[in-house]
């Protein structure tokens, strides 16, 4: 496994193409102001080696050296001795509802970017678990297995939306199967289903979808997003922003549903929340998730590292002496 003991030095490296573009306008406007005092010939005929040439290799070996000399102050490291560690953890499914509903606005900017805010604290909260995502809205979808690649969960959820949907709805009985087919049947420990949205759903069999998954060891935790006044929903018609209406032209108003929101997590043995209303929602979701019993899996661990600085600090010291031994060989003398 490769790394940079100290990343920060590697970020520098954009600076070295900057100075290199610098130079490159610098060197047209020296050029420039040589050709304005003869013609192109006559300037590379009075000047042995060419300035211009002479410019460009030094800072060459200049950029390259400085750019070596970076990576040896990051410290690239190398894993040799990869050891098998087991560790404790939960698998979770979190279940995003990227329905058109959720584009309201009774909560700023949005329910949808607000769901999403909340996600990504929450994934980083639960670290250490396996952590799968899938969204929602007519049909469910799975997003990402269940992993513990959390960079990779933060990414697909800060993606979401509702174009990612092919039918419109809140089908949470739908996200509710889905999560279950993650989880292995004969698996004893416990396992936990988050859902996210606002519960503006007609789904009947939601319910009783929860309350097989609670049989099976599932718990089901629900966070509202929305106000129960609701919101119009914002929608975009031949490139502009219009709200959702009716048959009757009317807008459409989209109100959370809390009794929904509650119902559910009842049902799933878990506990409803309303993101408006706490601010610790995330620390008592991770308090009741480090509270479940969990199973021993493997993870791979790089224990040992090697550090190689030291060939790109030759590599930059050569390159240092290199840019400065050039100028006293190749200064430019006039011809007599």
């Amino acid at each position: 496994m490769f790394q940079f003991q100290i990343v920060e030095y590697i970020y520098f490296l954009p600076l070295v193409f900057g100075l290199a573009g610098l130079f490159y306008l610098f060197a047209r406007w020296r050029k420039t102001a040589l050709l304005k005092l003869a013609d192109q010939g006559l300037i590379e005929r009075l000047t042995t080696g060419g300035i211009l040439e002479t410019q460009w290799v030094r800072f060459g070996y200049f950029a390259l050296a400085t750019t070596f000399a970076l990576i040896a102050l990051s410290n690239p490291q190398w894993g040799n001795k990869q050891q098998r560690v087991k560790a404790k953890s939960s698998d979770i499914v979190i279940a995003l509802d990227i329905s058109q509903s959720m584009m309201a606005q009774d909560i700023l900017p949005n329910r949808m970017e607000r769901a999403k805010r909340f996600t990504e604290r929450l994934i980083n909260s639960l670290k250490g678990e396996r952590i799968a995502l899938i969204s929602f809205a007519g049909n469910a979808y799975l997003q990402m297995p269940l992993t513990s690649d959390y960079a990779a969960a933060e990414i697909f959820a800060k993606s979401a939306n509702p174009s990612q949907a092919g039918t419109q709805g809140t089908a949470i009985a739908d996200a509710i199967d889905l999560a279950k087919s993650l989880f292995s049947e004969d698996d004893p420990y416990q396992k936990a289903l988050i859902i996210i949205s606002d519960g503006e759903s007609h789904d009947s069999e939601a319910i009783a979808a929860a309350e097989e998954a609670a049989s099976q060891g599932i718990f089901i935790f629900t966070i509202g997003v929305g106000t129960t006044e609701g919101g119009m929903i914002p929608v975009t018609v031949n490139g502009r922003q219009q709200y959702k209406t009716d048959q009757s032209g009317n807008a459409v108003i989209s109100a959370l549903n809390k009794a929904m929101i509650s119902d559910l997590a009842d049902a799933g043995n878990g506990k409803s929340y309303f993101l408006s209303q706490s601010n610790s929602i995330v620390n008592d979701i991770k308090s009741a998730i480090a509270k479940m019993e969990k199973k021993e899996v493997q993870q791979a661990s790089f224990t040992d590292y090697t550090s190689y600085y030291q060939y790109f600090l030759v590599i930059a010291i050569v390159l240092f002496i290199l840019h400065f031994v050039y100028r006293e060989f190749r200064q430019p003398t006039l011809q007599v």
